[in-house]
């Protein structure tokens, strides 16, 4: 039997034994044996899979969400990818019995309502996959659930069904109408959030979705926790490909790791606007001043003490033109 210490204790780099890969609509589900990762789980989190073989080019790993586990059942992991590049076709051509090197579960997972609450799921693509152990679990706290699932089409959804069979309510939107009304999931989110009287929203899709989904529901003052899909490489937090702007409970923004720092973020802390870029003002930028220099300049300039040359966004004398 599994210890509770070691479901509370952190990643593990283990071999895991595929025990199918198959096909989902457009997407392909693959399932691991991984006891030791299914005990840590907790929705949210995801893993790193080596990709290619032993001889292989691909040096990065592979991150996925992890969509289900079942510790009591062989201890099994699965996700739900789909083929984009050299990396994940040559995992969609895996067989049973098949050994990979997996890691985790990695990052931190989505906060859980301390209260019952009445909670909106949103998934854009296979995105939704990380959402269907997170209803399991706020369903254990008393919490409602209800899905709002989107795509460009029908065969695009991921886990419809099951939302229509698990969920309180559940909403299905596909660009071309294919299933579902026509549109995009923030088409819907407005009528959702009146019907369902939402106090807490889950995201996870295309970064876009998730900006938007934001913004609306900062109309309401709902909370939002979004799953970022930013791409890893490391997958740990030391190649800080994934990074973004994130601004912290002491209003200053940092660029934060989605693999470390996330991949969950409290919505309205995400600087969505200026995700891919540096902002001038993040901790550690060129033109970053501590809150107090600048207050303490700002003090200076209105009693008329004058002010020391302004520096350029690139940390150097600014040039007039």
């Amino acid at each position: 039997m599994t210890s509770d210490m070691e479901a509370q204790a952190g990643p593990v780099q283990v071999r895991g034994t595929v025990l199918t890969v198959r096909r989902v609509d457009a997407y392909f589900g693959m399932t691991l044996v991984a006891p030791a990762i299914a005990a840590r789980f907790k929705p949210g989190q995801f893993i790193t899979l080596a990709v290619g073989g032993p001889d292989s080019s691909m040096l990065l790993s592979r991150a996925f969400s992890i969509h289900d586990v079942r510790p009591d059942h062989g201890g099994t992991v699965e996700i739900v990818f789909a083929v984009h590049g050299r990396g994940t076709q040559w995992l969609a051509e895996r067989r049973a019995r098949d050994v990979l090197d997996v890691t985790g579960p990695l990052g931190k997972p989505f906060p859980l309502p301390r209260d019952p609450a009445n909670c909106l799921l949103i998934g854009g693509g296979y995105g939704s996959a990380p959402l269907f152990s997170l209803a399991d679990k706020l369903r254990e706290r008393g919490c409602q659930t209800d899905f709002l699932l989107g795509a460009g089409s029908g065969d695009r959804v991921f886990g419809a069904l099951t939302a229509r069979r698990t969920g309180r309510t559940a909403t299905i939107t596909t660009e071309d109408g294919s299933l579902g009304s026509r549109g995009m999931v923030t088409d819907m989110l407005d009528q959702v959030i009146h019907e369902a009287r939402t106090d807490v929203i889950y995201a996870c899709g295309p970064m876009p979705m998730l900006r938007q989904i934001t913004a609306l529901a900062a109309r309401y003052d709902i909370p939002v926790q979004a799953a970022v899909e930013e791409a890893m490489a490391c997958g740990v937090g030391v190649c800080m490909t994934c990074v973004l702007p994130v601004i912290g409970s002491d209003g200053i923004t940092r660029m934060s790791r989605s693999c470390v720092d996330g991949p969950v973020f409290r919505g309205e802390q995400v600087r969505w606007d200026e995700v891919g870029t540096i902002p001038f003002d993040a901790f550690g930028a060129p033109g970053w001043e501590p809150r107090s220099r600048r207050a303490a300049q700002a003090g200076q300039a209105g009693n008329g003490t004058p002010q020391a040359e302004p520096r350029g966004a690139a940390g150097r004398p600014s040039h007039g033109s």
